[in-house]
Formats: structure tokens, sequence, C-alpha cells
């Protein structure tokens, strides 16, 4: 396998017949079978699970999808996964965040003067807790509740940590790189 390529081979759509199934709800609720479900195609159960799950992160969240967004490129940069930044950047496109706003997520620390409501910057400085220390201190959390409570509060600490597993299993395998 090249270096620069994925540690495990991607499985080729259409070649595992026992896999059509589950290639075509992938591609139902995606679009396409990207490179990383193509990896997750290695095993069966992951890929479903991973499918199920992530869905639930992206397409059920009460979240605001600017912020789901943001935090989202926030954790791919924090993890150094490129491959993740760049597909969730049209999708934070679409959400509405603009030029200035994605890019100041990639500034060690976060910028003051980026263009993001309160309620996002609180969003991204727990990402970059949870993300670098796990381990979220009261003073912050007291802050991410003045703007997330609930459903919100659970969906903005869910998605944090499965963007985590994302770029992580990205950087691990070497998936689009």
């Amino acid at each position: 396998m090249d270096a620069h390529g994925p540690r495990i081979p991607p499985v080729t759509p259409g070649t595992r017949p026992a896999l059509a199934e589950q290639e075509q709800r992938i591609l139902a609720a995606r679009g396409r079978v990207s490179l990383l479900y193509q990896v997750l195609l290695n095993s069966p159960p992951i890929a479903h699970g991973w499918e199920q799950m992530l869905s639930a992160v992206r397409n059920h969240s009460s979240l605001p999808a600017p912020v789901r967004e943001l935090v989202i490129l926030r954790v791919a940069v924090l993890n150094r996964a490129p491959y993740e930044f760049d597909a969730h950047v049209p999708h934070a496109q679409a959400a509405g965040v603009g030029p200035a706003a994605i890019e100041a997520t990639r500034a060690q620390p976060l910028p003051a003067d980026a263009p993001w409501s309160a309620a996002e910057r609180v969003a991204l400085e727990l990402a970059d807790a949870m993300t670098r220390d796990v381990e979220v201190p009261d003073a912050l959390f007291a802050r991410v509740e003045a703007h997330y409570t609930g459903q919100a509060l659970l969906d903005l600490v869910a998605t944090v940590a499965a963007y985590n597993m994302v770029s992580r299993l990205l950087v691990a395998l070497r998936v689009g790189h």
C-alpha cells in the first residue's frame, strides 16, 4: 500500500455483492459512497453503525447548521484531518457560514475578532476543550449552558465527540492523505 494512501484498502462500490444493499443505503443517505465509507465497508457492522450515528448527528440534530458545521471544522483542524475539513467546507457554506468564519476555525488559538456569534464562539471553545483535554472545565460548561440546554446541549457535545471519532479514524488510517 502506498505510504500516502489509506492503510486499509477501500472497498470499490459494486465489487462485493454481499454489500450491495448497504452501499445503496449509504448512496441514498449521502449521494455517494465516499472514500471514508469505502474504507469502513471493510467491516459492514461498523459501516452500518457509523452511518446510523453520523446521520443522526448531521441530519437530525437540533443544533443550528452553522454551529454544527463550525465545530466539525474545528475538530478537523485540531486533529489534523484535512480530508474531513475539506469535506465539510461545502456544508458550512451551504449553512451560510462565510469564508472569514470558516478560515478563522484554522487559527490557534481561536481569534478574538472572528465573525462568530457568542453561541458559535462558545461551541468552538467547547470543541477545543473536548478535543484537546477531553475534560471540560466547569466555568466553560456554565458558559455553554447559557446558550445550549437539553437536547441542543447533548447534540452539541455528541457532535464534537462524533467528529473526534471521525477525524481520528481518518488520520490513523490515512484516509484522504
